[in-house]
């Protein structure tokens, strides 16, 4: 139908005249109350930014030469951190001669990951960047029982 026709249409019954599709040909347009229509969008974009959660990434520093109890610590934080399901950096810190023990601190890294197995996957490899070395650790998915 024309552009008059339906915006006669509209007025009669109290309705608003609104432009699905503009580039279409021809142009579509729907019968309905727009301000019905934005409180109820701007109400499902609210829910929606309630459901949402920002993953934030924490980081825990170790050098290779890292005692037993510390390590437990900083794993023990770690397993904190995952739980919370925060993404978790764990970087190993070079200095001086420590450089020509690269192995020293991937073995590191490989067993923290190890250890944090049951609550968490390694995403990326044990990596050398400059004089640090990390891996990135995420949470487990949670497993759905339902089917």
């Amino acid at each position: 139908m024309s552009s008059q026709e339906a915006l006669r249409l509209a007025e009669e019954q109290n309705l608003d005249l609104v432009k699905i599709s503009p580039n279409a040909k021809p142009p579509v347009c729907k019968l309905m109350d727009y301000g019905k229509f934005r409180f109820e969008q701007t109400k499902r974009e609210k829910e929606a930014r309630k459901n949402q959660r920002v993953v934030e990434i924490k980081e825990i520093r170790m050098s290779p030469s890292i005692d037993v109890n510390d390590f437990n610590v900083k794993l023990r934080n770690a397993q904190k951190f995952l739980g919370e399901g925060n993404r978790c950096k764990v970087t190993v810190r070079f200095r001086g001669r420590e450089m020509a023990h690269t192995d020293i601190g991937q073995d590191l890294l490989l067993r923290f990951a190890e250890q944090c197995s049951e609550t968490a996957v390694m995403d990326k490899a044990p990596k050398l960047e400059g004089r640090h070395m990390s891996i990135f650790l995420s949470p487990k998915p949670a497993k759905d029982t339902k089917k």
